[in-house]
């Protein structure tokens, strides 16, 4: 895996009439994990989307050095296709790399399509896709919800293993999430 950061200068995030942040900064370096924690609506999925290049910042500034990989509430899979089919439509994008399907336990699902999957196989098909794309940043909001023990405890070490081996992972989550030497980033302590 290349070099990778992901860095953020004083940055403020306003919803509408809201500023729901201001004054966040952090850097990261490549083996670095950081979690966004605090309660539903404080901005944790909008600072990963500003993080992504996918909303303007109401101000502050962020810096970005190598691919970035999101997984978010939209697995981003055609829900008609079944499973092995939208995965590969990514594959084609992506190159032939592995996904960890078997690992996530997605193997006997491939010839069903998405829209019947439970959510939580819908968490670990959209874990896969992102997997398959070999980003060095990966972007993670709430990827623990709607799994299970076991799941939960996969993602960990998906997590785990992608920062040891040089790959940065930034969490927003609500609920506990276990990696060694993350750093943790409570939003209320930067609410407006």
């Amino acid at each position: 895996m290349g070099t990778c950061r992901l860095s953020a200068t004083d940055l403020a995030c306003r919803r509408g009439d809201r500023l729901l942040f201001a004054r966040l900064s952090f850097a990261l370096e490549s083996g670095s994990a950081l979690q966004l924690a605090g309660s539903n609506g404080i901005g944790k999925s909008s600072l990963i989307r500003i993080l992504a290049g996918l909303l303007t910042p109401f101000a502050g500034s962020v810096s970005r050095e190598g691919a970035i990989a999101l997984l978010d509430e939209r697995p981003a899979l055609d829900p008609h296709l079944p499973l092995g089919n939208a995965l590969g439509f990514w594959q084609g994008i992506d190159g032939p790399a592995d996904n960890d399907a078997v690992r996530l336990g997605l193997a006997e699902l491939m010839d069903v399509p998405v829209r019947y999957l439970s959510t939580g196989q819908k968490k670990r098909a959209a874990l896969a896709r992102m997997i398959g794309q070999k980003a060095p940043v990966w972007l993670l909001d709430e990827p623990l919800n709607g799994l299970d023990t076991r799941g939960v405890a996969l993602v960990e070490e998906l997590a785990a293993e992608h920062c040891r081996g040089g790959g940065i992972a930034v969490i927003a989550s609500h609920q506990p999430f276990t990696l060694p030497d993350m750093q943790r980033i409570e939003l209320k302590d930067f609410a407006a």
